[in-house]
Protein backbone atom coordinates (compact mmCIF):
# COMPACT_ATOMS: atom_id res chain seq x y z
CA UNK A 1 0.00 0.00 0.00
CA UNK A 2 1.16 3.90 -1.23
CA UNK A 3 2.10 5.28 2.20
CA UNK A 4 1.61 9.19 1.06
CA UNK A 5 3.84 12.41 2.48
CA UNK A 6 3.74 15.84 2.74
CA UNK A 7 5.38 18.36 0.53
CA UNK A 8 7.64 20.60 2.12
CA UNK A 9 10.81 22.83 1.13
CA UNK A 10 10.80 20.94 -2.38
CA UNK A 11 10.97 17.71 -0.61
CA UNK A 12 8.23 15.06 -0.42
CA UNK A 13 8.15 14.80 3.79
CA UNK A 14 6.60 11.54 5.97
CA UNK A 15 4.27 12.47 8.47
CA UNK A 16 5.63 12.43 12.22
CA UNK A 17 2.07 12.41 13.67
CA UNK A 18 1.67 9.14 13.63
CA UNK A 19 -2.16 9.50 12.31
CA UNK A 20 -3.13 8.74 9.15
CA UNK A 21 -6.52 8.33 7.15
CA UNK A 22 -7.38 6.03 4.05
CA UNK A 23 -7.42 6.75 0.82
CA UNK A 24 -9.91 5.01 -1.31
CA UNK A 25 -10.14 3.88 -4.86
CA UNK A 26 -13.94 4.75 -5.34
CA UNK A 27 -14.29 2.55 -8.27
CA UNK A 28 -13.45 -0.73 -6.22
CA UNK A 29 -13.96 0.25 -2.78
CA UNK A 30 -10.48 -1.08 -1.97
CA UNK A 31 -7.84 1.49 0.60
CA UNK A 32 -5.20 2.15 -2.07
CA UNK A 33 -3.20 4.98 0.17
CA UNK A 34 -2.62 5.79 3.69
CA UNK A 35 -2.40 9.90 3.91
CA UNK A 36 -0.86 11.31 6.68
CA UNK A 37 -2.75 13.44 9.02
CA UNK A 38 -0.81 16.03 10.26
CA UNK A 39 0.24 17.77 13.73
CA UNK A 40 0.30 21.73 14.96
CA UNK A 41 4.17 21.33 15.03
CA UNK A 42 4.30 19.80 11.20
CA UNK A 43 1.92 22.76 10.37
CA UNK A 44 4.29 25.38 12.09
CA UNK A 45 7.10 24.14 10.77
CA UNK A 46 6.34 24.33 7.48
CA UNK A 47 4.72 27.63 7.49
CA UNK A 48 8.39 28.80 9.73
CA UNK A 49 10.06 27.14 6.22
CA UNK A 50 7.38 29.55 3.59
CA UNK A 51 7.80 32.68 6.20
CA UNK A 52 11.59 32.25 5.36
CA UNK A 53 11.46 32.01 1.55
CA UNK A 54 8.92 34.31 1.30
CA UNK A 55 10.69 37.84 1.23
CA UNK A 56 12.81 36.44 -1.49
CA UNK A 57 10.24 35.53 -3.67
CA UNK A 58 8.37 39.63 -2.78
CA UNK A 59 11.61 40.46 -4.47
CA UNK A 60 11.69 39.45 -7.45
CA UNK A 61 9.91 41.75 -10.19
CA UNK A 62 5.95 40.80 -11.42
CA UNK A 63 7.23 39.98 -14.81
CA UNK A 64 9.51 37.12 -14.00
CA UNK A 65 6.60 35.79 -11.35
CA UNK A 66 4.66 35.60 -14.19
CA UNK A 67 7.15 33.74 -16.17
CA UNK A 68 6.93 31.02 -13.66
CA UNK A 69 2.98 30.68 -14.72
CA UNK A 70 3.72 30.71 -18.69
CA UNK A 71 6.16 27.65 -17.54
CA UNK A 72 3.45 26.06 -15.12
CA UNK A 73 0.85 26.34 -18.02
CA UNK A 74 3.16 24.79 -20.39
CA UNK A 75 3.83 21.69 -17.80
CA UNK A 76 0.67 21.10 -16.94
CA UNK A 77 -0.76 20.85 -20.73
CA UNK A 78 2.42 18.38 -20.74
CA UNK A 79 1.26 16.35 -17.95
CA UNK A 80 -2.38 16.34 -18.10
CA UNK A 81 -2.95 12.77 -18.89
CA UNK A 82 -0.54 11.90 -16.12
CA UNK A 83 -2.80 14.43 -13.72
CA UNK A 84 -5.68 13.45 -14.57
CA UNK A 85 -5.16 9.86 -14.23
CA UNK A 86 -4.29 10.37 -10.75
CA UNK A 87 -7.52 12.37 -10.43
CA UNK A 88 -9.99 9.78 -11.50
CA UNK A 89 -8.10 6.78 -9.32
CA UNK A 90 -8.74 9.19 -6.33
CA UNK A 91 -11.72 11.08 -6.67
CA UNK A 92 -13.63 8.63 -9.12
CA UNK A 93 -14.21 10.89 -11.71
CA UNK A 94 -14.39 9.95 -15.31
CA UNK A 95 -11.07 10.84 -17.60
CA UNK A 96 -12.48 13.68 -19.58
CA UNK A 97 -14.16 14.94 -16.26
CA UNK A 98 -10.74 14.73 -14.26
CA UNK A 99 -8.75 16.58 -17.32
CA UNK A 100 -11.58 19.87 -16.95
CA UNK A 101 -10.83 19.82 -13.53
CA UNK A 102 -7.28 20.12 -14.48
CA UNK A 103 -7.56 22.85 -17.60
CA UNK A 104 -10.04 25.32 -15.04
CA UNK A 105 -7.61 25.51 -12.85
CA UNK A 106 -5.23 25.77 -15.65
CA UNK A 107 -7.14 28.96 -16.90
CA UNK A 108 -7.06 30.68 -13.68
CA UNK A 109 -2.91 30.42 -13.67
CA UNK A 110 -3.03 31.84 -17.21
CA UNK A 111 -4.85 34.74 -16.01
CA UNK A 112 -2.07 35.14 -13.54
CA UNK A 113 0.36 35.49 -16.04
CA UNK A 114 -0.77 39.00 -16.80
CA UNK A 115 0.23 39.83 -12.84
CA UNK A 116 2.43 42.92 -13.72
CA UNK A 117 -0.85 44.53 -15.27
CA UNK A 118 -2.67 43.71 -11.88
CA UNK A 119 -0.20 44.87 -9.39
CA UNK A 120 -0.27 48.01 -10.87
CA UNK A 121 -0.13 50.81 -8.81
CA UNK A 122 -1.68 54.46 -9.00
CA UNK A 123 -0.12 57.40 -9.42
CA UNK A 124 -1.09 61.34 -8.90
CA UNK A 125 1.57 64.30 -10.23
CA UNK A 126 1.41 67.36 -8.02
CA UNK A 127 -1.14 66.43 -6.15
CA UNK A 128 -0.04 69.45 -3.68
CA UNK A 129 2.64 71.35 -4.06
CA UNK A 130 5.60 69.85 -4.66
CA UNK A 131 3.82 66.78 -3.88
CA UNK A 132 3.12 63.80 -5.35
CA UNK A 133 1.18 60.63 -4.43
CA UNK A 134 1.35 56.83 -5.59
CA UNK A 135 0.26 53.46 -4.07
CA UNK A 136 1.70 50.23 -4.19
CA UNK A 137 0.10 46.68 -4.07
CA UNK A 138 2.89 44.42 -1.91
CA UNK A 139 1.89 41.09 -0.96
CA UNK A 140 0.79 40.03 2.62
CA UNK A 141 3.35 37.45 3.65
CA UNK A 142 2.07 33.75 4.08
CA UNK A 143 -1.29 33.04 3.00
CA UNK A 144 -3.39 29.14 3.31
CA UNK A 145 -6.01 27.45 1.46
CA UNK A 146 -8.26 24.93 2.62
CA UNK A 147 -9.37 22.94 0.20
CA UNK A 148 -12.08 20.22 -0.85
CA UNK A 149 -11.98 17.23 -2.45
CA UNK A 150 -14.35 17.28 -5.38
CA UNK A 151 -12.39 19.77 -7.50
CA UNK A 152 -8.39 18.57 -5.93
CA UNK A 153 -6.74 20.23 -9.04
CA UNK A 154 -8.77 23.49 -10.25
CA UNK A 155 -9.60 25.39 -6.56
CA UNK A 156 -6.21 24.62 -5.20
CA UNK A 157 -4.89 26.42 -8.19
CA UNK A 158 -7.65 29.05 -8.32
CA UNK A 159 -6.16 30.13 -4.77
CA UNK A 160 -2.12 29.23 -4.90
CA UNK A 161 -1.67 30.81 -8.36
CA UNK A 162 -2.42 34.38 -7.55
CA UNK A 163 -1.44 34.29 -4.10
CA UNK A 164 2.36 33.01 -5.08
CA UNK A 165 2.59 35.22 -8.38
CA UNK A 166 1.65 38.04 -6.25
CA UNK A 167 4.60 37.51 -3.92
CA UNK A 168 2.87 35.37 -1.10
CA UNK A 169 4.02 32.38 0.23
CA UNK A 170 0.94 29.69 0.37
CA UNK A 171 0.11 26.61 2.65
CA UNK A 172 -2.00 24.17 1.06
CA UNK A 173 -4.33 21.80 3.18
CA UNK A 174 -5.92 19.72 0.55
CA UNK A 175 -8.78 17.26 1.36
CA UNK A 176 -7.23 13.86 2.74
CA UNK A 177 -9.33 12.14 0.33
CA UNK A 178 -7.91 12.80 -2.72
CA UNK A 179 -4.31 14.11 -1.84
CA UNK A 180 -1.91 13.49 -4.91
CA UNK A 181 -2.67 15.62 -7.06
CA UNK A 182 -2.09 18.88 -5.14
CA UNK A 183 1.55 17.51 -4.35
CA UNK A 184 2.03 17.17 -8.25
CA UNK A 185 1.30 20.28 -9.17
CA UNK A 186 3.54 21.82 -6.17
CA UNK A 187 6.21 19.52 -8.04
CA UNK A 188 5.09 21.09 -10.95
CA UNK A 189 4.98 24.79 -10.24
CA UNK A 190 8.63 24.13 -8.88
CA UNK A 191 9.81 22.39 -12.16
CA UNK A 192 8.96 25.80 -13.20
CA UNK A 193 10.77 27.87 -11.66
CA UNK A 194 9.30 28.44 -7.81
CA UNK A 195 11.50 28.40 -5.52
CA UNK A 196 11.17 25.89 -2.93
CA UNK A 197 9.76 26.85 0.51
CA UNK A 198 7.16 29.11 -1.79
CA UNK A 199 4.21 26.23 -1.78
CA UNK A 200 3.90 24.17 0.90
CA UNK A 201 1.74 21.11 1.25
CA UNK A 202 -0.08 19.79 4.37
CA UNK A 203 -2.18 16.93 4.66
CA UNK A 204 -4.44 16.53 7.84
CA UNK A 205 -7.67 17.28 9.16
CA UNK A 206 -9.37 19.07 11.98
CA UNK A 207 -5.89 19.69 13.52
CA UNK A 208 -3.97 21.00 10.66
CA UNK A 209 -7.11 23.53 9.78
CA UNK A 210 -6.94 25.12 13.46
CA UNK A 211 -2.93 24.93 13.33
CA UNK A 212 -3.36 27.44 9.77
CA UNK A 213 -6.34 29.19 11.39
CA UNK A 214 -4.21 30.06 15.09
CA UNK A 215 -0.80 30.79 13.85
CA UNK A 216 -0.11 34.35 13.73
CA UNK A 217 2.75 34.07 10.52
CA UNK A 218 -0.73 33.23 8.48
CA UNK A 219 -2.30 36.92 6.55
CA UNK A 220 -5.28 35.47 4.82
CA UNK A 221 -7.16 32.36 4.42
CA UNK A 222 -8.87 31.01 1.55
CA UNK A 223 -11.45 27.37 1.91
CA UNK A 224 -13.96 25.80 0.21
CA UNK A 225 -16.26 23.15 1.80
CA UNK A 226 -19.50 23.00 3.61
CA UNK A 227 -21.49 25.89 5.48
CA UNK A 228 -21.02 24.33 9.04
CA UNK A 229 -17.29 24.60 8.25
CA UNK A 230 -17.12 27.59 6.05
CA UNK A 231 -18.48 29.63 9.13
CA UNK A 232 -16.38 28.37 11.47
CA UNK A 233 -12.96 28.62 9.82
CA UNK A 234 -14.80 32.14 8.84
CA UNK A 235 -15.31 33.41 12.30
CA UNK A 236 -12.09 31.55 13.86
CA UNK A 237 -9.67 33.47 11.39
CA UNK A 238 -11.74 36.97 11.43
CA UNK A 239 -11.16 36.54 14.96
CA UNK A 240 -7.22 36.14 14.93
CA UNK A 241 -7.02 39.07 12.63
CA UNK A 242 -6.64 37.40 9.35
CA UNK A 243 -8.03 38.65 6.20
CA UNK A 244 -10.47 35.31 5.90
CA UNK A 245 -13.21 34.08 2.10
CA UNK A 246 -14.74 31.01 2.42
CA UNK A 247 -17.30 29.00 0.06
CA UNK A 248 -20.06 27.04 1.43
CA UNK A 249 -22.82 24.76 0.31
CA UNK A 250 -25.30 25.24 -2.28
CA UNK A 251 -28.68 24.23 -3.96
CA UNK A 252 -28.82 25.52 -7.25
CA UNK A 253 -32.09 26.27 -8.64
CA UNK A 254 -32.78 25.96 -12.78
CA UNK A 255 -36.31 28.04 -13.80
CA UNK A 256 -37.55 26.35 -16.60
CA UNK A 257 -40.28 28.90 -18.29
CA UNK A 258 -42.76 27.65 -20.57
CA UNK A 259 -41.73 29.37 -23.77
CA UNK A 260 -38.24 27.29 -23.07
CA UNK A 261 -36.67 24.98 -25.37
CA UNK A 262 -37.45 21.84 -23.47
CA UNK A 263 -35.21 19.53 -25.31
CA UNK A 264 -32.22 22.11 -24.94
CA UNK A 265 -33.36 22.40 -20.82
CA UNK A 266 -33.51 18.47 -20.40
CA UNK A 267 -30.34 18.06 -21.57
CA UNK A 268 -28.78 21.03 -19.46
CA UNK A 269 -30.62 19.50 -16.62
CA UNK A 270 -29.07 15.66 -17.42
CA UNK A 271 -25.70 16.95 -17.38
CA UNK A 272 -25.47 19.52 -14.88
CA UNK A 273 -27.49 17.60 -12.13
CA UNK A 274 -25.93 13.87 -12.83
CA UNK A 275 -21.96 15.16 -14.27
CA UNK A 276 -19.85 14.29 -11.69
CA UNK A 277 -22.23 12.21 -9.79
CA UNK A 278 -23.48 15.54 -8.52
CA UNK A 279 -20.47 16.56 -6.37
CA UNK A 280 -20.12 19.88 -7.78
CA UNK A 281 -21.00 23.08 -5.82
CA UNK A 282 -22.52 24.70 -9.26
CA UNK A 283 -24.71 21.13 -9.61
CA UNK A 284 -28.02 21.98 -10.41
CA UNK A 285 -30.07 19.87 -7.94
CA UNK A 286 -33.35 21.58 -8.16
CA UNK A 287 -35.63 22.26 -11.55
CA UNK A 288 -38.53 24.68 -11.03
CA UNK A 289 -40.82 24.19 -14.09
CA UNK A 290 -43.79 26.64 -14.20
CA UNK A 291 -46.75 25.30 -14.78
CA UNK A 292 -47.94 22.05 -14.65
CA UNK A 293 -47.94 21.09 -18.86
CA UNK A 294 -44.45 22.41 -18.47
CA UNK A 295 -43.78 20.24 -15.23
CA UNK A 296 -45.60 17.19 -17.19
CA UNK A 297 -43.69 17.97 -20.81
CA UNK A 298 -40.00 18.45 -18.46
CA UNK A 299 -40.64 14.90 -16.89
CA UNK A 300 -41.34 13.14 -20.01
CA UNK A 301 -38.39 14.44 -21.69
CA UNK A 302 -36.18 13.62 -18.51
CA UNK A 303 -36.74 10.14 -17.89
CA UNK A 304 -35.19 8.56 -20.94
CA UNK A 305 -32.75 10.87 -20.49
CA UNK A 306 -31.33 9.93 -16.89
CA UNK A 307 -32.49 5.99 -17.47
CA UNK A 308 -29.85 5.96 -20.18
CA UNK A 309 -26.96 7.72 -18.33
CA UNK A 310 -24.20 4.99 -18.11
CA UNK A 311 -22.49 4.90 -14.48
CA UNK A 312 -19.00 3.33 -14.45
CA UNK A 313 -15.16 3.38 -13.15
CA UNK A 314 -13.15 6.22 -14.99
CA UNK A 315 -11.04 3.12 -16.32
CA UNK A 316 -14.14 3.08 -18.82
CA UNK A 317 -12.43 5.81 -20.56
CA UNK A 318 -15.61 7.96 -22.57
CA UNK A 319 -17.95 5.41 -22.22
CA UNK A 320 -19.29 6.18 -18.72
CA UNK A 321 -20.95 9.55 -18.21
CA UNK A 322 -20.32 9.84 -14.35
CA UNK A 323 -18.51 7.62 -11.68
CA UNK A 324 -18.85 6.89 -8.08
CA UNK A 325 -19.00 9.44 -5.07
CA UNK A 326 -16.02 9.84 -2.97
CA UNK A 327 -16.64 7.20 -0.25
CA UNK A 328 -19.46 4.89 1.31
CA UNK A 329 -20.29 7.43 3.67
CA UNK A 330 -21.13 10.24 0.89
CA UNK A 331 -23.26 6.95 -0.94
CA UNK A 332 -24.61 5.98 2.29
CA UNK A 333 -25.52 9.91 3.05
CA UNK A 334 -26.94 10.03 -0.36
CA UNK A 335 -29.58 6.98 -0.27
CA UNK A 336 -30.59 8.34 3.49
CA UNK A 337 -31.63 11.52 1.96
CA UNK A 338 -33.57 9.50 -0.80
CA UNK A 339 -35.25 7.34 1.42
CA UNK A 340 -36.18 10.83 3.48
CA UNK A 341 -37.87 12.55 0.29
CA UNK A 342 -40.04 8.76 -0.72
CA UNK A 343 -41.14 8.91 3.25
CA UNK A 344 -41.93 12.59 2.97
CA UNK A 345 -44.21 12.27 0.36
CA UNK A 346 -41.95 13.07 -3.28
CA UNK A 347 -42.58 10.77 -6.27
CA UNK A 348 -39.11 8.84 -7.32
CA UNK A 349 -40.02 8.81 -11.24
CA UNK A 350 -36.28 7.50 -11.68
CA UNK A 351 -34.98 5.17 -9.28
CA UNK A 352 -31.39 4.83 -9.24
CA UNK A 353 -30.83 2.47 -5.99
CA UNK A 354 -29.31 -0.62 -5.76
CA UNK A 355 -26.96 0.18 -8.92
CA UNK A 356 -24.26 -2.29 -9.33
CA UNK A 357 -21.47 -2.67 -11.70
CA UNK A 358 -20.49 -5.56 -12.58
CA UNK A 359 -16.80 -6.05 -11.17
CA UNK A 360 -17.07 -3.37 -9.24
CA UNK A 361 -19.67 -4.55 -6.89
CA UNK A 362 -17.80 -2.44 -3.74
CA UNK A 363 -17.45 0.53 -5.69
CA UNK A 364 -18.92 3.63 -4.36
CA UNK A 365 -21.51 3.81 -7.07
CA UNK A 366 -24.64 5.68 -7.07
CA UNK A 367 -27.28 5.90 -9.65
CA UNK A 368 -29.36 8.79 -11.07
CA UNK A 369 -32.47 9.73 -9.14
CA UNK A 370 -35.43 11.72 -10.09
CA UNK A 371 -38.36 13.45 -7.73
CA UNK A 372 -41.09 15.15 -9.05
CA UNK A 373 -43.90 16.23 -6.49
CA UNK A 374 -41.21 17.70 -4.24
CA UNK A 375 -42.17 20.36 -2.04
CA UNK A 376 -40.27 23.53 -0.43
CA UNK A 377 -40.63 21.77 3.00
CA UNK A 378 -38.87 18.47 2.48
CA UNK A 379 -35.25 17.51 3.14
CA UNK A 380 -34.14 16.92 -0.23
CA UNK A 381 -35.18 20.58 -1.33
CA UNK A 382 -33.64 21.85 1.84
CA UNK A 383 -30.28 20.25 1.96
CA UNK A 384 -27.24 19.37 -0.07
CA UNK A 385 -27.34 16.35 -0.73
CA UNK A 386 -23.82 16.21 -2.99
CA UNK A 387 -25.04 13.36 -5.17
CA UNK A 388 -26.91 12.28 -8.57
CA UNK A 389 -30.45 13.26 -7.58
CA UNK A 390 -32.52 15.81 -9.15
CA UNK A 391 -35.80 17.48 -7.30
CA UNK A 392 -38.40 18.73 -9.56
CA UNK A 393 -40.47 21.34 -7.51
CA UNK A 394 -43.75 22.71 -10.08
CA UNK A 395 -44.65 26.59 -9.70
CA UNK A 396 -47.85 28.07 -10.65
CA UNK A 397 -46.15 30.98 -11.92
CA UNK A 398 -42.81 32.70 -12.50
CA UNK A 399 -42.98 34.28 -9.01
CA UNK A 400 -43.43 31.32 -7.14
CA UNK A 401 -40.55 29.86 -9.05
CA UNK A 402 -37.82 33.15 -8.72
CA UNK A 403 -39.02 33.34 -5.11
CA UNK A 404 -38.01 29.66 -4.64
CA UNK A 405 -34.26 30.58 -5.29
CA UNK A 406 -34.40 34.46 -3.31
CA UNK A 407 -35.85 32.57 -0.20
CA UNK A 408 -33.53 29.27 -0.49
CA UNK A 409 -30.60 29.98 2.72
CA UNK A 410 -28.28 29.22 -0.13
CA UNK A 411 -26.96 30.95 -3.00
CA UNK A 412 -24.13 29.98 -4.89
CA UNK A 413 -25.82 29.73 -8.22
CA UNK A 414 -29.12 29.57 -10.57
CA UNK A 415 -30.08 29.64 -14.02
CA UNK A 416 -33.43 30.35 -16.12
CA UNK A 417 -34.22 28.31 -18.94
CA UNK A 418 -36.84 31.08 -21.63
CA UNK A 419 -36.89 32.71 -24.77
CA UNK A 420 -38.51 35.55 -23.18
CA UNK A 421 -35.56 38.60 -23.16
CA UNK A 422 -38.12 40.36 -20.55
CA UNK A 423 -38.16 37.59 -18.11
CA UNK A 424 -34.55 36.88 -18.81
CA UNK A 425 -33.32 40.53 -17.21
CA UNK A 426 -35.44 40.41 -14.66
CA UNK A 427 -34.51 37.35 -13.24
CA UNK A 428 -30.66 38.73 -13.43
CA UNK A 429 -31.48 41.57 -12.02
CA UNK A 430 -33.43 40.49 -8.95
CA UNK A 431 -32.31 37.20 -8.23
CA UNK A 432 -30.06 37.12 -4.64
CA UNK A 433 -27.25 34.49 -5.92
CA UNK A 434 -24.06 35.13 -6.83
CA UNK A 435 -23.98 33.47 -10.38
CA UNK A 436 -26.76 33.72 -12.64
CA UNK A 437 -27.25 31.95 -16.13
CA UNK A 438 -29.58 32.52 -18.62
CA UNK A 439 -30.22 29.07 -20.83
CA UNK A 440 -26.89 28.42 -19.46
CA UNK A 441 -27.19 25.30 -16.68
CA UNK A 442 -23.49 26.13 -14.90
CA UNK A 443 -22.80 29.76 -14.70
CA UNK A 444 -19.11 29.28 -13.47
CA UNK A 445 -17.10 32.34 -14.81
CA UNK A 446 -14.19 32.41 -16.57
CA UNK A 447 -10.73 32.75 -15.03
CA UNK A 448 -10.82 36.98 -15.90
CA UNK A 449 -14.13 37.16 -14.00
CA UNK A 450 -14.77 36.29 -10.49
CA UNK A 451 -16.30 33.56 -9.00
CA UNK A 452 -18.53 33.32 -6.00
CA UNK A 453 -22.22 32.90 -4.03
CA UNK A 454 -24.40 34.95 -1.89
CA UNK A 455 -25.89 34.77 1.64
CA UNK A 456 -25.07 31.08 3.27
CA UNK A 457 -22.66 30.04 0.05
CA UNK A 458 -19.69 32.31 0.84
CA UNK A 459 -18.31 34.11 4.12
CA UNK A 460 -16.12 37.26 3.53
CA UNK A 461 -15.55 40.26 1.08
CA UNK A 462 -13.46 39.20 -2.16
CA UNK A 463 -13.95 36.30 -4.78
CA UNK A 464 -12.41 33.43 -5.96
CA UNK A 465 -9.75 34.47 -8.92
CA UNK A 466 -10.24 37.22 -10.99
CA UNK A 467 -9.51 40.89 -10.15
CA UNK A 468 -11.04 40.34 -6.69
CA UNK A 469 -7.73 37.59 -6.59
CA UNK A 470 -5.38 40.03 -6.40
CA UNK A 471 -6.99 42.43 -4.03
CA UNK A 472 -7.25 39.51 -1.48
CA UNK A 473 -3.42 37.95 -1.71
CA UNK A 474 -2.38 41.83 -2.22
CA UNK A 475 -2.28 44.89 0.62
CA UNK A 476 -2.53 48.47 -0.94
CA UNK A 477 0.20 51.51 0.69
CA UNK A 478 -0.51 54.68 -0.01
CA UNK A 479 3.33 57.06 -0.30
CA UNK A 480 2.70 60.96 -0.20
CA UNK A 481 6.19 62.03 -1.44
CA UNK A 482 7.72 65.91 -1.50
CA UNK A 483 11.16 66.68 -2.26
CA UNK A 484 13.37 69.55 0.06
CA UNK A 485 12.81 72.24 -2.56
CA UNK A 486 9.21 72.00 -2.25
CA UNK A 487 8.96 72.34 1.42
CA UNK A 488 8.43 75.62 3.30
CA UNK A 489 10.58 77.10 6.54
CA UNK A 490 9.20 76.59 9.49
CA UNK A 491 7.02 73.53 11.46
CA UNK A 492 3.20 72.92 10.35
CA UNK A 493 1.38 72.30 12.88
CA UNK A 494 -2.33 71.66 10.90
CA UNK A 495 -3.48 68.93 9.35
CA UNK A 496 -1.88 68.75 5.69
CA UNK A 497 -4.33 69.75 2.66
CA UNK A 498 -3.78 70.06 -0.46
CA UNK A 499 -3.46 73.59 -1.58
Amino acid sequence: MQELTHYINGEHVAGTSGRQADVYNPATGEIQAQCPLASKSEVDRAIEIASAAQPAWAAVNPQRRARVMMKFVELLNRDMDKLALALSREHGKTLPDAAGDVQRGLEVVEFCIGAPHHLKGDFTDSAGPGIDMYSMKQPLGVSAGITPFNFPAMIPMWMFAPAIVCGNAFILKPSERDPSVPIMLAELIEEAGLPKGILQVINGDKEAVDAILNNPTIQSVGFVGSTPIAEYIYATGCANGKRVQCFGGAKNHMIIMPDADLDQAADALVGAGYGAAGERCMAISVAVPVGDETADRLIAKLIPRIEALKVGPYTSGNDVDYGPVITSAAKENIERLVQTGIDQGASLVVDGRNLKIQGYEDGFFVGAHLFDNVTTDMDIYKKEIFGPVLSTVRAKNYEEAIGMALSHEYGNGTSIFTRDGDAARDFANRINIGMVGINVPIPVPLAYHTFGGWKKSMFGDLNQHGVDSFKFYTRTKTVTSRWPSGIKEGGEFSIPVME
